[in-house]
């Protein structure tokens, strides 16, 4: 079975207190506190897990710093590595909130506001803590039993598990959480009930509340049972099972973007024809889509085909896809020229579309033959997430907030190059004469998206400036030069 190339991603999330306040991680004197009313950053914990001792959790700070708690229960957050008083146990209970239990001094931690201790011998209400996860909420899920991934059943109305690699929109998942509860959304905007049938609108029978087993998640419903691959094809629904075994356990990975580039002769790249690229096709279908796999630290960028192979340079200028691991021949630069790209291999030059369809690296400079036009199709519902938090529709206005603990679900649409973007009243972005961005166009503006970093992206408006969240949380589009605040997790 071919490799995905994805990492789970890190558990990160927020600690909901009785009173409903978030554990918190000042940046002054490492002091901690319950009183915060939302989800930002100061409030993001990552959970670590002990190799030796797979029930001991670590819980790190946005600082880099552990939380800790000493033999008089008094807790502090300025570890700046795992020490005895830092070992902690979970004990869950049958409504999803954990007790936080100090491995060291077996007393539970809990508390409110200023005053948060780790001395009570017995669990209370105000020693239960509830989960929001603090990942971007659109991932692929894996069975950890089965080892294959989720997807978007359209033909028989499910959500089945048996996907080698998650390929396409279909095998993209959203988390959607609500009141201390999550449920999955499908690529069609439809929510996975417990009995496997998907439903128009969430309702109590597809609200599930996390548990954590192992490291790995499980969704137990309202019944008080768990979400678990069924039959042949995995068809994702609830068992008979009161208590998490492998079968009901599950991974959540990155979901890189799935591209499809056409040539300047207007046909798709493919490796339809065998291994060597081609532009020469007049559809989309597996065989033209290609994962991007953007590098951390180089910003390059790797193509893998659905035989999760890699585009590799090869003799004379070459690109074939027969990389079978990741190597200098097969990392290509991006350029991004507006609404077009162009590709740099290896050896220097830019790949260009011949007569005949093929491509090769051989072009010394970017003309009309060297550019490409790349279309994100594995993005129809954008979630978008700055530094200062997640991109929502104002309360107040027809301008967009840039800093909000919870999101908005927008919708991507393609167009020759550029990208529409709506809300789900389908009213449209556009930029105003002051430069800020606005929810309710009737018509379509268009917007170019550049992948630029490992799961981040910017956006340039029509004034040809990036959109960029100011300090006081507004989308603007004014941004002259990429930094921090014109990339977004996407």
């Amino acid at each position: 079975m071919p490799s995905n190339g994805n990492r789970p991603l890190k558990l990160q999330f927020g600690l909901i207190n009785h009173e409903s306040r978030y554990l918190t991680a000042e940046s002054f004197g490492y002091k901690v506190n319950a009183s915060a009313p939302s989800l930002k950053r100061k409030q993001i914990w990552t959970l670590e897990q002990d190799s030796q001792d797979t029930q001991v959790i670590y819980l790190r700070s946005h600082l880099g710093r552990y939380l800790a708690s000493d033999k008089d229960g008094r807790v502090t957050c300025e570890a700046d590595g795992r020490n005895s008083d830092c070992r902690f146990l979970i004990v869950p209970r049958s409504d999803g909130r954990w007790a936080l239990q100090s491995e060291q001094h077996l007393r539970f931690f809990g508390g409110s506001r200023d005053y948060l201790s780790c001395f009570a011998q017995v669990i209370t209400d105000a020693e239960l803590w509830a989960i929001h996860l603090a990942l971007h909420p659109q991932a692929n899920l894996l069975s950890v039993a089965r080892k294959r991934y989720a997807h978007l059943s359209a033909e028989d109305g499910e959500i089945a598990v048996d996907l080698n690699i998650p390929w396409g929109v279909a095998a993209l998942l959203t988390l959607v959480y609500i009141d201390g509860k999550y449920s999955l959304k499908t690529c069609d905007s439809r929510f996975l009930g417990n009995d496997g049938k998907l439903l128009m609108q969430s309702s109590r029978s597809a609200a599930y509340t996390l548990e954590l087993k192992c490291g790995k998640l499980a969704f137990k419903d309202c019944e008080g049972k768990y979400l678990s691959p069924m039959g042949p094809t995995g068809t994702l629904r609830s068992g008979r099972c009161s208590k998490p075994g492998k079968d009901e356990l599950f991974d959540l990975e990155e979901s890189h973007p799935q591209v499809v580039l056409m040539a300047a002769n207007g046909r798709y790249v493919s490796i339809r024809q065998g291994v060597s690229l081609a532009a020469n096709q007049e559809d989309e279908t597996d065989m033209e889509t290609f994962q991007m796999e953007i590098d951390k630290e180089s910003s390059k960028c790797t193509f893998r085909s659905i035989q999760g192979n890699y585009w590799d340079l090869v003799a004379h200028g070459g690109i074939q896809s027969t990389a079978s691991e990741v190597s200098a021949s097969s990392m290509f630069t991006v350029e991004w020229l507006d609404c077009k790209v162009a590709i740099k291999a290896y050896n220097g030059k830019y790949i260009c579309t011949k007569k005949n369809g093929q491509l090769l690296a051989v072009s010394d400079c970017v003309g009309e033959d060297e550019q490409l036009t790349l279309k994100l199709i594995n993005r129809p519902m954008l979630i978008l997430r700055g530094e200062n938090g997640f991109i929502c529709r104002h309360r107040n206005s027809n301008t967009l907030d840039a800093s909000r603990s919870v999101y908005d679900i927008f919708h991507l649409q393609f167009s020759n190059g550029a990208y529409h973007i709506s809300g789900e009243d389908g009213q449209f972005w556009y930029v105003n004469s002051v430069g800020l961005v606005c929810s309710d166009g009737e018509l379509p503006e268009d917007f170019s998206l550049h992948l630029l970093e490992h799961g981040r992206l910017a956006i340039r408006a029509k004034n040809g400036k990036y959109l960029r969240g100011d300090p006081g949380g507004t989308l603007k589009a004014d941004g002259l030069h990429l930094s921090r605040s014109t990339l977004w997790e996407y």
